[in-house]
């Protein structure tokens, strides 16, 4: 009987051990199966998932808006798609919409892989975010309520103005004087305007269209934004010329769980292969009137 009890707790201590020694398995290396799991490749993880994770703003059209259907549409949504074709992903796209302070100050946490968010290349953003070269440039601009009747310059009339944009977004920088784009220092032609921050520019327009200095005497955007507020019937007005052009490119984020080189140089690569194609000139003729947006000016 003793034989027998000590072989019964012999083996319960094996069964103890054997369980115990399941749970405290660590994960190979090469396991990439769980979402932000250091040492793995973000591109090898985008395609085993199958699909592209993208942040957009649903606020930002012509770039970024929901259909009555409550679908994303617009010029960065057609990009994005394009793009996950390109890499061979079979899902569609999932969107989501981070505020654009969380998507310039990098990271990201493996929320999302990329943004291609109108995002304008600024030294201070590429500390945190790998760019790809720019996919289209837009004149940035002011405008002002329809009522208003002083305002005709941005250059001259603005010194001192109440004026919205959008938070640490190149406007800001501008009014601030501390924006440089592709390796230039662009000069603020506006003195001591009275900056007020808003998560999307386009609230911006919508604290303008309340009144003649109501809230705000201006709001700076991209002239396309601007001109698809009027479009809506947003009683503001562009005046002036274009006060820069800002270079916009699709965004990573330098500090990814997963190491985002070889997705980075994809994803540059497939840039590069739509500017070449025209595949790029298409979709911005089609967003903008029949402008293409896709080279520099200014």
């Amino acid at each position: 009987m003793r034989r027998i009890r000590l072989v019964a707790i012999l083996c319960l201590l094996l069964i103890v051990a054997a369980a115990c020694g399941g749970e405290t398995t660590a994960p190979s290396d090469g396991d990439s199966g769980s979402a932000g799991q250091e040492g793995t490749d973000l591109l090898a993880v985008v395609k085993e998932r199958g699909r592209l994770i993208a942040s957009t703003d649903p606020a930002y059209p012509p770039q970024s808006s929901r259909n009555p259907e409550g679908e994303f549409e617009g010029f960065d949504i057609d990009v994005t798609a394009e793009i996950s074709k390109r890499l061979g992903l079979t899902e569609d796209v999932e969107y989501i919409t981070p505020a654009f302070g969380a998507i310039t100050s990098g990271n990201w946490s493996g929320r999302w892989d990329l943004s291609v968010g109108s995002v304008t290349i600024t030294p201070e953003r590429e500390q945190v975010l790998l760019f790809t070269e720019p996919y289209y440039f837009t004149p940035a601009s002011a405008a002002v309520h329809t009522d208003n009747t002083d305002i005709q310059d941005p250059a001259t009339d603005l010194d001192g103005a109440t004026i919205g944009v959008c938070q640490a977004c190149s406007y800001e920088l501008y009014l601030q004087g501390k924006l440089e784009l592709l390796g230039e220092k662009v000069p603020s032609e506006i003195s001591d305007a009275d900056v007020k921050s808003y998560n999307t520019d386009s609230t911006a327009i919508q604290d303008l269209a309340l009144g003649d200095g109501a809230r705000l005497d201006a709001a700076m955007s991209a002239l396309p934004t601007l001109e698809q507020a009027i479009a809506n019937d947003t009683p503001i007005k562009v005046v002036g010329d274009p006060l820069f052009y800002e270079p916009l490119g699709v965004a990573l984020d330098k500090e990814s769980p997963e190491d985002p080189q070889a997705f980075f140089d994809e994803v540059n690569r497939i840039i590069q292969e739509m500017h070449s194609d025209g595949t790029l000139t298409e979709l911005s003729e089609k967003w903008y009137d029949g402008t293409d947006l896709t080279k520099r000016a200014g």
